[in-house]
C-alpha cells in the first residue's frame, strides 16, 4: 500500500469519526428552528442554554457526579492494581478477570444489578445511588489503566527502596504514586468522561428528584430533534476536547519528572 493509499484510508476513517460532529457544531449556528437548511448564522441557542435554569442545574448534577466519581474510582482502582501487582494472595487472578468481566458486561445488565441491590439495602434512588453506581463502574477501568502501567515498571526500584528503609505507605507516597502518576491522570480522565456520558446505567439508578446531562439529553431527544440540542452537544465536544488537550499537554511534562 502506498503513501497515497494509506493517507486516504486515513482520511476516510476521520471523517467517518469527525464528520458528524462538524455537521453538529455548524448546525449549532443555523439561524433555523426546524429546517435542516441553512437559514444564517446565530448564538440564539447558545444564548438561550445560558438562560435555561434547569439545565444549568442538571449540568452541574452532571459535573458533581463526575468528579466525585472520578476521584473516588481512581483512588480505589489505584489501590486495587497496586495490591493486584505487589502482593500474593488467594484469588488475585481471579479478581483480576472480574475487572474485565465488569468491563465487558452489558449496561443494561449492570443498571439492572445496581437497581436491585438498592433495592435490597433500601437505599433511595438519587444522588447517592447514582454516585454509587458511577464509581462501581469506573473502578475497573482505572484498575486496569493503572495495572497496565505498573507491569511495565521495574520490580527491583520496590526492592531497591525496601533496602533503603522505606516502609509500605513511603514506597506507595514517595515511588509509585509518582511513576503511575499518567496513568492516574488518564484513570481519572477516562472515568470522568464515562460518567459524563453514561445513560444506561444512570436510567435505572437515578430517582425523579435528580437528574443529570445525558438523561437530559435523551428526555429532550424523544420529543425531536431541536437546535438547542446541537448548541448542547456542542458545547460538551469542546469541553470534552478542552480536557483532552489540557491532558496531552501536561501529560509530557509528568512523563519526564
Amino acid at each position: 500500500m502506498n503513501r497515497l493509499a494509506k493517507f486516504s484510508y486515513l482520511a476516510a476513517v476521520y471523517c467517518f469519526f469527525y464528520f458528524p460532529i462538524l455537521v453538529l457544531i455548524i448546525y449549532s449556528f443555523n439561524n433555523s428552528t426546524y429546517s435542516l437548511l441553512w437559514h444564517g448564522f446565530t448564538l440564539h441557542w447558545y444564548k438561550q442554554l445560558g438562560e435555561d435554569s434547569n439545565l444549568i442545574v442538571v449540568a452541574l448534577h452532571s459535573l458533581e457526579i463526575g468528579v466525585i466519581a472520578a476521584s473516588f474510582a481512581t483512588l480505589i482502582g489505584t489501590i486495587a492494581a497496586t495490591c493486584l501487582y505487589r502482593y500474593r494472595f488467594f484469588g488475585k487472578h481471579v479478581l483480576h478477570s472480574l475487572l474485565f468481566v465488569l468491563i465487558i458486561s452489558p449496561d443494561i445488565v449492570m443498571g439492572i444489578s445496581l437497581l436491585i441491590l438498592f433495592f435490597l439495602l433500601n437505599l433511595r434512588l438519587g444522588f447517592w445511588s447514582l454516585l454509587l453506581s458511577h464509581i462501581t463502574f469506573c473502578i475497573p477501568f482505572v484498575a486496569i489503566t493503572v495495572y497496565s502501567r505498573l507491569t511495565g515498571l521495574d520490580k527491583n526500584i520496590f526492592e531497591a527502596a525496601r533496602d533503603l528503609g522505606a516502609d509500605e505507605w513511603m514506597s506507595f507516597r514517595k515511588i509509585i504514586v509518582p511513576m503511575l502518576w499518567p496513568a492516574i491522570l488518564a484513570g481519572w480522565l477516562l472515568s470522568f468522561t464515562l460518567s459524563l456520558d453514561d445513560v444506561i446505567i444512570s436510567f435505572f439508578v437515578t430517582g425523579p428528584d435528580f437528574q443529570i446531562l445525558p438523561l437530559y439529553i435523551y428526555s429532550l431527544v424523544r420529543l425531536g430533534l431541536k437546535p438547542e440540542l446541537n448548541a448542547l452537544c456542542s458545547v460538551m465536544f469542546f469541553i470534552t476536547l478542552f480536557i483532552v488537550v489540557t491532558f496531552q499537554s501536561v501529560l509530557p511534562k509528568k512523563v519526564k519528572q
